[in-house]
């Protein structure tokens, strides 16, 4: 076995981290049998030839094939070289056996070399050997000098038909090997062929063979008798054929499984579930030299196993000398040292699971040793800026053999202040024995891991120099990868170092980074045990104002025992009460380690009071002392401020910010600590698929954090929470007090009393808790605490009670009196200047509330009632008021009335029945009427004041009237319609419209419900006269309506309500111009005349006034000749009749006005309009008529209608303009009003005949008068008439149409 290893040795030891060629190598064995000094002759050449060409390996179970170049090493044949049964070895027997032969007489090979082949078959059949070739060499000469010899084919025959008889390719011919030819070129290229193949054949068989085997005896570890080792030996066997080929990594494989099995057998050791083998590796540790990683093969340790006298130790250093070795040669030095601090921990655990015995510090000792060889293996390998580009590697290990050599030295007495004593000295004996001698490839190095373990266990100085230089070492390394925690932790156990050592001031600055570390993230047991660390370290070097406010942060830690804590709580108190005699010295801690604010509450709880008067302010403390202390004062500094304006402020403003019960919470200071882990915010992940642009198919997905910058934000390096925080103290001479206050464990209630002085906001700004000279303080109370004192000045203020004030009917209106500062005394009094409009209603018995303004809002509780007086005379009512002190408030409610008067014209007309146009129409529905308003001023006179103050209250008209004149035949109506635009109901009665001109020969008739009317919110009335006079009419009507009303809810008024009243007029006249024979006619214009009684003009050119109705036009249709009905769809006779039902009036002499002096026709248009679309008009719609002047004159209109629905069906609409012709001698003089007072135009080329309908639609009949298209064009006019003069007899009236028989679909107009 040796030979085989010294050859993978040597193939070990080239140069690492050289290229890999594309094709690997495989040494193998070939025995050699026949004529020795042939094959010598031939072997130079053979050596040469064969690894020249690769071959093909393709191996089992589907694993890549790979090319090869194949050597054999040639060994005589020898029956012991052959595999015995049982044998598991790959390298130690050859692979293929070959027979050599240059025989070329037939004599001979019977006589000797049939036999001798023969033998040699029999002996490879007895070990079950198959893989064999039998070479026959030709030479040239010796056939030259043996002429009586046969052909040679018939040697070659001979040999095949007597031992190749099935494998006859197991026998080949090499042609004179050491000539120079072709023909030998030839010879050799099949032999060398023939040979890799077999080679490659054999090689393949016994590995996979090997495999099979090796599986089988895996699978067999749980049968008594299995053996560990053995089984390594055989994997390892398969590891070394690996890393002859140079795979490396499936060498690696084969000990990382070893390495598996073994660590899973350690683990169910400890579980219970123990292995008979596992013994031998529990006994006791003698030799902890460490790992040996500069040799390939560590034969010793290797020869331990293979004897099973390997120690737990020996097994793991073996086996990852090994393994380092194939991570080297695959160029991963970084994974060797990952894996070798897996290892060295592993190794730990291992031991104590095994319960092997191990000697104090020798496992320490092994530790420290294999760290630096690990390291100063990966250091020999790679140049130093490979090194310093993979730190963070390397500096686990570093790390490692610190804390190790930390633990030496504590065990060796190294560290302690007196130095080692004997029984420590003993023990670094004992330790150093166990090491035994250098290793021979170190002994020349001068800084061996050796040398550098017994030079610091040598003296306290040398291995305080040497635990210094490993651990500036290790913190620099952890600090230039960015591993703080690390770092920190590392200078943590170097400050304890430094403290054993009685260097607290070394300390200090490394326990300061580690607490700033464990606070910024949140670690609260390591900043427990790091704060009594550097509270020890601070009372060393006498810092008082450190050394305190560490302790107060420890007696306020519930992660100590409460004597720790009462400990140090006492270490306070004992420094206050030692400190007594020297006041001037005062040492300023933080408040939250000593107490903290819960709630805080005002009384008032608005926190508003007035110049004077007593605040109260208690506040919740929490102790997190764990004794009762005595605290000697505890004082809120107060800030003063003075807003601008401030003057104008009153209680009810002041109190709009504040909490409506006083109450203040603060939060919770769970804990000193800084944002955790857990206060982090919510990952905020999202799915991220990136497609192919080509086929649109899924390349990659993941998922992305979308808060990443809040996740990893840099933690801000501020001081440290135990630096003390340089607390500046307020001095200010607001400041409240509370002496002697013992605050117990847990809430305590402190409570403040001060007066008011000085008008302004006050904010507290600090909290101090004084114990003796050490002053606890609060810096910033947040949230923001502030409380207001004010000086009000008096005021009035008056409202209503509801929402808007109705006049005609009593409102209660709401006077409201701040006292301020001013002190209201008996016979002081509120002067309100009457008004006419206006009443003041006085009760019986007037009460008043008045109350404190400093409780809080104006709905406080009541204080009392008290009674005033109210006089009242023509011009002043007098109001008396209650004594009352200052800072007070007066509400009472009054009663006042504002008489009702007629409402104020609105411009827009009021007369209804007066044809509109269409976009006035459309506006007036859009806009919903509103009330009146009437403004009332008051003027009031406050007993404080030497000003008037004026008040104005608005009052809503609750109705909207409106009037209009209406007609039936030759009878006139005037109708009123009251609506109600209030919320509220009313009674209304005893309705009445008079004349206020007294016309003599004028009559009004009402015609209305005697009875009272309810009128509803947002609900009309209408009441309606008939006009009748006896001679001619007067030239306008003035008229006056007023109708009584009072609340439907209240049963009786303790007053009467005056009636309201409407003033309207109505008049009809006509203007004449200026231009002879012109005249322009008007619309009836009905104006509403406002209560004052404004007049009409008085200078007019001309007016005649007419009341009566000038045409009656009546419409009726009749069925088809024959039919007792009208049918859809069928055509019926339309006939409009137009009467005139007076003679020749003033209001005619117009231009359509046309005839002599006894004979006088006037020109009308007519037009039939169907705006319900029930008939559809055939024919002419619209015509022009001239008109006989005469009573009783009738025209006559026949035309064609169908009706289009069934059902009774209104008559169309016939509708009656006056035609005004143009006169072109006048028309570019035609006044600008008159265009835009007609709404529509009719044009035509000839005026006098009658105008066909279709054909004035289609040339664009109606115009707006405004187009700048006719603008100075002479056209005639259309000139709508009134509505008086105009009484359709056939409105209302409705024509029962019946389906036509034949209609499938049967429509229904219903009416």
């Amino acid at each position: 076995m040796k030979a085989p290893l010294q050859n993978l040795v040597s193939t070990v030891m080239r140069p690492l981290f050289t290229p890999l060629s594309a094709a690997f190598c495989l040494l193998s064995t070939c025995s050699c049998a026949g004529e020795q000094n042939l094959f010598t002759s031939i072997y130079p050449t053979l050596s040469q030839q064969l690894p020249r060409e690769p071959m093909e390996w393709r191996r089992s179970y589907g694993r890549a094939p790979k090319m090869i170049h194949l050597e054999s090493n040639f060994v005589q044949f020898k029956e012991e070289l052959l595999p015995k049964e049982g044998n598991k070895a790959l390298l130690t027997f050859p692979f293929l056996h070959i027979y050599w032969t240059e025989c070329c007489d037939t004599e001979v090979y019977k006589a000797t070399v049939k036999d001798d082949l023969t033998k040699w078959q029999n002996v490879l059949k007895a070990h079950g050997s198959v893989d064999w070739l039998i070479v026959v060499v030709e030479n040239d000469a010796k056939k030259k000098n043996k002429t009586n010899i046969l052909p040679r084919t018939s040697i070659v025959d001979k040999i095949r038909n007597d031992f190749c008889n099935k494998q006859s390719d197991r026998c080949v011919v090499l042609s004179d090997p050491l000539k120079d030819s072709s023909r030998t070129q030839e010879s050799w290229n099949a032999f060398l062929t023939k040979l890799r193949t077999l080679l490659l054949m054999s090689f393949t068989k016994n590995l996979g063979k090997f495999e099979d085997d090796m599986r089988t005896l895996r699978e067999k570890r749980t049968e008594p008798g299995w053996s560990f080792c053995d089984y390594f030996m055989v994997q390892e066997e398969l590891a070394f054929v690996f890393e002859m080929l140079q795979q490396f990594e499936d060498a690696l494989v084969q000990y990382d499984e070893l390495d598996a099995l073994f660590s899973q057998y350690v683990v169910n050791f400890g579980a219970g579930d123990g292995a008979n083998w596992l013994t031998f590796f529990c006994q006791p540790v003698k030799s902890w030299n460490g790992l040996v990683l500069r040799k390939p093969i560590d034969m010793e340790k290797r020869e331990l196993v293979q004897r099973r006298e390997a120690t737990l130790l020996d097994l793991r250093s073996y086996l990852f000398s090994r393994q380092c070795t194939l991570l080297l040669f695959l160029q991963r030095p970084w994974e060797v040292a990952q894996r070798a601090l897996e290892l060295l921990h592993s190794c730990v655990q291992e031991l104590r699971l095994l319960e092997v015995s191990v000697p104090p510090g020798a496992l320490d000792c092994w530790v420290f040793l294999s760290c630096l060889e690990v390291l100063q293996r990966i250091e020999g390998c790679c140049d130093r800026a490979q090194i310093d580009s993979n730190i963070a590697h390397m500096v686990g290990l570093w790390s490692y053999a610190t804390e190790k050599l930390k633990s030496l030295g504590y065990l060796c007495g190294l560290v302690s202040e007196k130095g080692p004593d004997s029984e420590d000295l003993n023990r670094t004996v004992d330790l150093l024995a166990g090491l035994g001698a250098e290793r021979p490839e170190t002994a020349n190095a001068a800084q061996s891991p050796y040398k550098k373990l017994k030079e610091a266990l040598s003296s306290v100085e040398a291995f305080e120099k040497h635990y210094l230089d490993l651990s500036q070492a290790t913190i620099e390394m952890y600090t230039s990868i960015g591993r703080t925690r690390s770092a920190r932790l590392v200078g943590k156990d170097l400050a304890e170092f430094h403290m054993r050592k009685r260097s607290p001031q070394k300390a200090e600055s490394y326990l300061q980074g580690a607490l700033k570390s464990y606070l910024a993230e949140g670690w609260a047991l390591p900043v427990t045990h790091t704060r009594k660390q550097l509270a020890e370290c601070q009372k060393h070097l006498g810092q008082v104002e450190n050394y305190l406010q560490t302790s107060s942060l420890l007696a306020s830690d519930h992660h100590l025992t409460e004597e720790e804590r009462e400990y140090f709580c006492q270490e306070i108190l004992s420094f206050a009460r030692g400190s007594a005699d020297s006041p001037g010295h005062k040492v300023v801690l933080p408040m939250h380690s000593f107490a903290q604010l819960q709630d805080l509450l005002f009384d008032p709880p608005n926190a508003v009071v007035h110049a004077g008067g007593i605040l109260s302010l208690e506040m919740t403390m929490c102790s997190q002392m764990p004794v009762p202390v005595q605290v000697d004062q505890i004082t809120v500094n107060v800030h003063f401020s003075i807003e601008k304006n401030s003057y104008r402020k009153t209680a009810e403003w002041l109190t709009k910010h504040k909490t409506p019960n006083g109450i203040i919470h603060f939060p919770a200071e769970g804990s000193p600590l800084p944002a955790a882990q857990n206060s982090l915010p919510a990952l905020e992940l999202s799915e991220v698929f990136e497609r192919s642009p080509s086929d649109n198919s899924l390349s990659t997905a993941g998922i992305i954090c979308r808060n990443v910058h809040m996740l990893l934000r840099r933690q801000e390096s501020g001081s440290s929470l135990e630096v003390p925080s340089g607390v500046a103290l307020e001095d200010g001479a607001h400041v409240l007090k509370c002496s002697s206050v013992t605050l117990e464990p847990g809430a305590n209630r402190v409570a403040f009393r001060t007066q008011a002085k000085e008008p302004g906001t006050y904010t507290l700004r600090q909290l101090c808790a004084t114990v003796g000279p050490v002053w606890f303080v609060l810096p910033h109370i947040y949230p923001i605490v502030q409380y207001d004192v004010y000086s009000q000045e008096p005021q009035l203020h008056v409202e209503p009670l509801a929402d808007s004030l109705l006049a005609g009917i009593p409102q209660k209106v709401k006077f409201t009196v701040t006292t301020g500062h001013y002190t209201v005394k008996n016979g002081d009094s509120l002067q309100l200047s009457n008004v006419e409009a206006m009443l003041v209603l006085c009760q019986g018995e007037n009460r008043a509330v008045i109350y404190s303004n400093s409780r809080g809002t104006v709905q406080a509780e009541e204080s009392h009632t008290a009674v005033f007086r109210i006089q009242s005379s023509d011009k002043v009512t007098s109001i008396g008021l209650p004594a009352t002190p200052a800072y007070h408030v007066i509400e009472f409610e009054l009663e006042v009335l504002s008489l009702p008067s007629a409402p104020v014209c609105s411009g827009e007309s009021a007369t209804l029945g007066t044809p509109e146009p269409p976009r006035k129409q459309k506006d007036r529905q859009r806009g919903a009427p509103c009330m009146v308003t009437t403004d009332h001023k008051v003027s009031i006179d406050c007993p404080w004041s030497i000003y008037s103050t004026v008040i104005a209250l608005t009052f809503n008209v609750p109705f909207r009237t409106t009037h209009s004149l209406l007609s039936a035949g030759t009878r006139k109506y005037i109708q009123v319609c009251v609506q109600n635009l209030s919320e509220l109901d009313f009674q209304l009665a005893e309705s009445n419209l008079v004349d206020t001109r007294d016309t003599a020969n004028l009559q009004l008739t009402p015609l209305n419900v005697p009875s009272p009317q309810h009128i509803h919110s947002k609900q009309s009335v209408f009441f309606v006269w008939e006009l009748k006079w006896t001679q001619e009419p007067p030239p306008a009507l003035h008229c006056q309506f007023s109708v009584g009303f009072s609340p439907a809810s209240e049963e009786r008024l303790r007053i009467s309500l005056k009636p309201y009243t409407y003033q309207f007029q109505v008049e009809s006249f006509f203007r004449v111009t200026a231009q002879p024979f012109l005249l322009v006619l008007e619309n009836v214009r009905l104006r509403r005349l406002e209560s004052s009684g404004q007049g009409f003009p008085k200078t007019r050119s001309l007016w005649h006034e007419c009341w009566g109705t000038l045409y009656n036009v009546k419409a009726e249709v009749l069925p088809p000749v024959g039919a007792e009905y009208c049918r859809t769809g069928s055509l019926c006779s339309l006939e409009v009749s137009i009467t005139r039902l007076a003679d020749l009036l003033e209001v005619d002499r117009d231009e359509a006005l046309t005839g002599s002096d006894e004979y006088f026709c006037t020109k009308l248009m007519y037009e039939v309009v169907d705006n319900s679309s029930n008939w559809a008009v055939c024919g002419k719609s619209c015509g022009v008529i001239s008109m006989p002047v005469a009573a009783q004159a009738t025209h006559r209109v026949h035309m064609e209608v169908m009706p289009l629905f069934a059902g009774y069906l209104p008559l169309p609409d016939v509708r009656l303009f006056k035609y005004l012709p143009h006169h072109s001698a006048h028309s570019s003089q035609l006044d600008a009003d008159s265009w835009i007072e007609n709404d529509s135009l009719s044009v035509d080329k000839h005026p006098d005949d009658q105008l066909d309908c279709s054909s004035m639609r289609s040339r664009g009949s109606v115009y707006s008068a405004s187009s700048g298209e006719h603008k100075g064009l002479p056209m005639p006019r259309l000139q709508a008439l009134p509505t008086g003069q105009v009484f359709n007899s056939s409105m209302g009236t409705q024509v029962l149409v019946i389906p036509s028989q034949d209609d499938h679909v049967l429509e229904v107009s219903v009416t």
